[in-house]
């Protein structure tokens, strides 16, 4: 047969016929395949030495491709720092930084199928990364991002009513001086107290459904509740294993802020390969 160039009309109800075809298969993913039994195994402290050696080795393996990908979060983490360093979004400035650990297991997406992919195959790159994007995985992903992106935006609007019943609602004069109004006086005290205690109760909610459940979207057909279930039995059945992963995540992710976001080039990626390799660990 010889091919031939369609008319434009007829291109375009092909791929309107293609996208609909990719669209129904991403929304049967999000219930996932009926039966998908899933061994779990105990996770130890060794464990994740291990995920991190192995996320770090992927690191420097796909050092270009990888920094390729994730520049552009220091990036994004910055511009959004200079655009709440103002008098009237200054009390968002440290819940925003925090949050970037809410929003993390998102970001690393692409990091988790480059770590499949290598090892798979033994080789892999920054197309690959792109790959969730065509496969119908990627449906029940971005859902259960956009789940993570309502506590993120949930956590701001608690971290500003909370200052606006505290400090506020005035916006602080200065940096300077909302600093000290937070460590010199009782509500500023109770801000930060209050604020430490809602935080880490988002922080571990985000922790036990996401610790494995986006690695788990990639690499089986199991649906978000199957996923999100199993990252909370993960999470339940070892406590200090993944209280200590937690640690880890934020103490690398604290060192990228500190740094100016460019911290983030090596912090983000290696966090990235590791999860993926700490699911491997985690699932049979």
């Amino acid at each position: 047969m010889v091919d031939t160039i369609g008319n434009p009309a007829s291109w375009f109800v092909q791929a309107v016929r293609r996208r609909s075809l990719y669209l129904k298969e991403g929304a049967a993913e999000l219930g996932g395949e009926a039966a998908t039994p899933l061994e779990l195994r105990d996770l130890q402290l060794a464990d994740l030495k291990i995920a991190l050696r192995k996320g770090y080795a992927d690191f420097v393996a796909l050092r270009t491709d990888v920094m390729f990908i994730v520049l552009v979060y220091p990036i994004v983490g910055f511009v959004l720092t200079l655009f709440v360093v103002n008098r009237e979004m200054l009390p968002l400035l440290f819940p925003l930084i925090a949050g970037f650990a809410l929003v993390g297991p998102v970001a690393a997406i692409g990091l988790y199928e480059m770590s499949r992919k290598r090892e798979r195959d033994g080789t892999a790159g920054w197309r690959d990364a792109f790959d969730v994007i065509r496969s119908p995985s990627f449906v029940p992903i971005l859902v259960l991002g956009f789940y993570l992106a309502a506590l993120f935006l949930a956590w701001m609007i608690t971290a500003f009513t909370l200052y606006g019943v505290t400090l506020g609602p005035e916006p602080p004069q200065s940096a300077l001086g909302f600093l000290s109004d937070v460590l010199t006086t009782g509500p500023g005290w109770v801000m930060l107290v209050a604020g430490v205690a809602i935080g880490f109760v988002f922080a571990v909610v985000v922790l036990a459904i996401s610790l494995v459940s986006f690695p788990l979207l990639i690499d089986r057909h199991v649906g978000i509740p199957k996923a999100v279930v199993t990252s909370v039995r993960i999470a339940r059945q070892n406590p200090v294993t993944v209280a200590a992963w937690g640690l880890i995540v934020v103490a690398l992710l604290g060192l990228g802020v500190l740094t100016l976001f460019v911290g983030m080039i090596v912090a983000l990626p290696v966090l990235g390969h590791a999860t993926w390799h700490l699911y491997r660990r985690a699932i049979v």
